[in-house]
């Protein structure tokens, strides 16, 4: 039954470009683009997700269909933790830099009594040191949908640093724990999407101009 939800499940990330971006931001008025340069991950093996950019280049959509971390019953010992990787170009208008304001994540989780489940995400600019991580963590029992919402104060957004090519790193994670539940006769698991799969991870743009 679980593996019928996996091969059925489908998870999607967006990234958008709100109206307004951060408060007291202005998006660029020019055209904005996005390159997904790779994916990487035991949550988005090779052939299991696909990169779709909307018409206008201001949004991507990436579809998942074995983002599963299970474990119990008809698990494999690896299969506790899955994660993926996103390595994303994004260009924008001369004068202009970004930095990610919010990211909102959703899935569905089982989780048997005793059990726990954790999500977890980090950002970061290719070659800088400056790495934001946000986890959040559930506790069976649990059989439902689930949402996560990581914020980041105006004054603590890490932009892009201006006049210079640094790719954008978005890795999320995955991860569920028997705990004190008995993984011989049940099963628990997370999954990033929901059980009809119309889920989507948002990550919001903030904006500024450089000087």
């Amino acid at each position: 039954m679980l593996h019928t939800l996996a091969a059925a499940a489908m998870a999607m990330s967006t990234i958008v470009i709100p109206p307004g971006g951060a408060p007291g931001d202005t998006p660029p008025p020019d055209h904005i683009t996005i390159d997904v340069v790779t994916v990487n991950g035991s949550g988005c093996p090779a052939g299991t997700a696909a990169v779709a950019v909307s018409p206008d280049n201001k949004a991507f959509t990436v579809t998942y269909s074995e983002y599963l971390a299970q474990v119990g019953v008809g698990a494999k010992p690896t299969d506790f933790r899955k994660n993926c990787q996103l390595n994303l170009r994004v260009n924008v208008p001369q004068g202009f830099t970004y930095g990610i304001a919010q990211t909102d994540y959703r899935g569905f989780g089982h989780l048997e009594r005793g059990a726990s489940g954790v999500q977890r995400a980090s950002y970061y600019f290719q070659g800088m040191s400056d790495t934001r991580r946000k986890t959040h963590n559930w506790r069976g029992p649990l059989s439902d949908d689930w949402q996560a919402t990581d914020k980041v104060e105006v004054a603590a957004i890490v932009y892009h640093p201006c006049g210079e090519r640094r790719n954008f790193n978005i890795n999320t994670e995955l991860r569920v724990s028997a705990g004190s539940s008995d993984p011989k006769t049940t099963t628990s698991f997370m999954t990033m999407d929901s059980t009809d799969g119309s889920i989507n991870t948002t990550y919001h743009f903030a904006w500024k101009r450089c000087t």
